[in-house]
């Protein structure tokens, strides 16, 4: 197996879910090692990168600081990727391995390696386009937003447009990654997902129930939608 890069993004004094994490990796033949998580809630002033204003338009509501906080954390792992040069796996600690994860990074690395992005898991079921099929794996494309920042894997040419289109931030990390128009990436898919979610609640980003955008202020919201659809260079909602 190519030399390839392991990061989990963690909080600090995850005691429990990092034991978690260790007994899931130390299955596997790679490396790996924790990285500090950026505590949205511990930020003492609003990043330079969030576009307050537009992510108020456009979502009807601000990220929390914690949302904030799990987008940092990401762009933590991509500039990793970048300094260490190699094809990273990115995980949250929140994730378990299914049976074909060796295999289907195999796949990746030595079956299938025209791609720049690739996403291991999804939280939504989304129609797909295969790619490229081999040994029971497929590459493919999604057709609509599968969502989950759980794992993916991406190579240093990918982390450095993430990083480019991550200085505006306005929109959460999982709808980032889908967002084609923003950074010019495509994130494919391994089907089946080799890698699913444990289900217990995350500790970077905090999304409280929020009441429904209704009224005037929905009115204001979908005509915002309207124009960055229409007129952005990277709209968020494409025609």
């Amino acid at each position: 197996m190519p030399d390839i890069q392991v990061l989990v993004i963690s909080l600090a004094g995850s005691d429990a879910r990092q034991k978690k994490v260790k007994s899931e990796l130390d299955k596997t033949s790679f490396p790996w090692r924790f990285l500090d998580a950026v505590k949205g809630s511990a930020l003492k002033s609003t990043p330079k990168e969030y576009n307050s204003a537009k992510v108020k338009k456009l979502l009807g509501f601000e990220l929390t600081p914690n949302e904030l906080g799990c987008f940092l954390s990401h762009k933590k792992a991509w500039q990793e990727c970048i300094n260490a040069n190699q094809p990273t796996i990115v995980f949250e600690d929140d994730f378990y391995l299914l049976p074909d994860f060796e295999k289907a990074i195999h796949f990746l690395m030595n079956e299938c390696a025209d791609w720049e992005a690739v996403r291991l898991q999804g939280l939504s079921s989304v129609p797909q386009e295969e790619i490229f099929k081999s040994d029971g794996m497929s590459m493919v494309r999604n057709i609509g937003d599968a969502v989950g920042a759980t794992a993916y894997m991406i190579k240093p040419s990918a982390a450095k447009k993430l990083i480019e289109a991550a200085s505006d931030i306005y929109e959460p990390l999982d709808h980032f990654l889908e967002h084609r128009q923003k950074h010019h990436l495509e994130f494919l898919a391994i089907s089946p997902y080799p890698v699913d979610i444990t289900g217990v609640q995350t500790t970077i980003a905090d999304r409280p129930d929020r009441l429904p955008i209704r009224g005037l202020a929905k009115l204001k919201r979908s005509l915002c939608r309207a124009l960055d659809r229409w007129f952005s260079k990277n709209p968020w909602f494409p025609k």
